[in-house]
Order: C-alpha cells, then sequence, then structure tokens
C-alpha cells in the first residue's frame, strides 16, 4: 500500500469527523461495565475493554468522566466487565440508554453479587470482577485499570461486536465456516 492509497491527512488539517470515521473501522467487543454496592447500582455499555496483561492479569476500560458508573468505581474500588454474548443485544440497548437510570437498569434481568457487591450479569460470556488497581483521569475520560478477582464463563462461545456504528453477532457454531474462510494463522500476525 503506497502512502497516497491511504489518503493521509495533515495534523493542520486535522478534521474530527476524519478520526471518529477511522476509529469506527476498528470491530470492538461489547461489554456492560457495572458498579456499585447495595441499592446503588448501575452499568453502562461500552467498547473499549482491553487486556492490559496476563502476568500481572489486568485489564483497562475507558469511560467518560460523566458516565454514571464512574464515580461509584472511584468510590467502591471495584467494577464487574459483563462480556456479552451474540444474543444479549437487547442488554447493550438497555444498559445504553439514557431512559434508564441505575438500579431500572437491571430490572427483570438476571444479575447476581460478585466479590465487594459488584453486580455482575448472569449469562455473559463472561463476568470478571475487578478491583481498581489505577485510575488516570485525561480528558474528559477516566482510564481504570483493573486487577480481575474473580472470573465466571459461559459454555457458548460468540460475540457481540460493535462495528461501523451498529451492532455485529458473531456465533462460533454459526459462523464457523465463514470465520475458517477469513482466519488468519497466528504465524502471520507480527
Amino acid at each position: 500500500m503506497s502512502k497516497r492509497d491511504l489518503h493521509l491527512v495533515s495534523e493542520t488539517a486535522f478534521d474530527p469527523q476524519h478520526f471518529h470515521s477511522a476509529l469506527r473501522r476498528v470491530a470492538a467487543g461489547v461489554s456492560v461495565v457495572t458498579a456499585g454496592r447495595g441499592e446503588e447500582i448501575t452499568g453502562v455499555t461500552i467498547a473499549s475493554l482491553i487486556s492490559l496483561s496476563s502476568e500481572p492479569p489486568r485489564l483497562m476500560i475507558s469511560l467518560g468522566n460523566r458516565s454514571s458508573a464512574y464515580p461509584l468505581i472511584a468510590r467502591d474500588g471495584w467494577f464487574g466487565i459483563n462480556i456479552l454474548s451474540s444474543d444479549q443485544l437487547a442488554l447493550a440497548d438497555r444498559f445504553s440508554t439514557p431512559h434508564l437510570s441505575g438500579q431500572q437498569k437491571f430490572e427483570g434481568i438476571d444479575w447476581s453479587r460478585g466479590p465487594a457487591g459488584v453486580p455482575l450479569l448472569q449469562h455473559a460470556q463472561a463476568a470478571i470482577a475487578c478491583e481498581v488497581d489505577e485510575i488516570i483521569e485525561r480528558y474528559a475520560h477516566a482510564i481504570i485499570v483493573g486487577r480481575p478477582d474473580s472470573v465466571e464463563l459461559a459454555p457458548k462461545l460468540s460475540s457481540l461486536l460493535y462495528w461501523n456504528d451498529q451492532y455485529v453477532e458473531v456465533d462460533r457454531n454459526a459462523d464457523l465456516d465463514l470465520l475458517a474462510e477469513v482466519s488468519v494463522p497466528l504465524t502471520h500476525v507480527r
């Protein structure tokens, strides 16, 4: 690929819309961050979960500092990561809607309390209770590094992704032939 194929934009001509368009092209797993204790609980949908380190195990999320979950995480020092499966689009929508707040988001869905009382969603692909290791405030966001305390895994392998401003469902069993066609052996990844 040559430079002219990339349509590079100089820094002085930077357009925020180009930046957003570029980031929309990155497929990301969809998760619900849960936080709080007792009656004061909430959750928000994110596509910013990153595996920071496996030794020691650490993960990282980014939340807007106006997010309902951020002050509870900062106060309590705990949060849950609930990685959604392909059939949990309704949960992604529920936890991203501005029409529901706090405990209302949990009404009518299966959830339980994890370590330190943090809410965890039942039937998620994975539910991880994390203790806060570090919070870094930058611009309008907080980067939160978590130390996993417990991990629950579902037997079904599927994922809900966010890509190009839409949700995409990937189910290992239903999409296995398609995935085999587009898979690249790890030896080719550098």
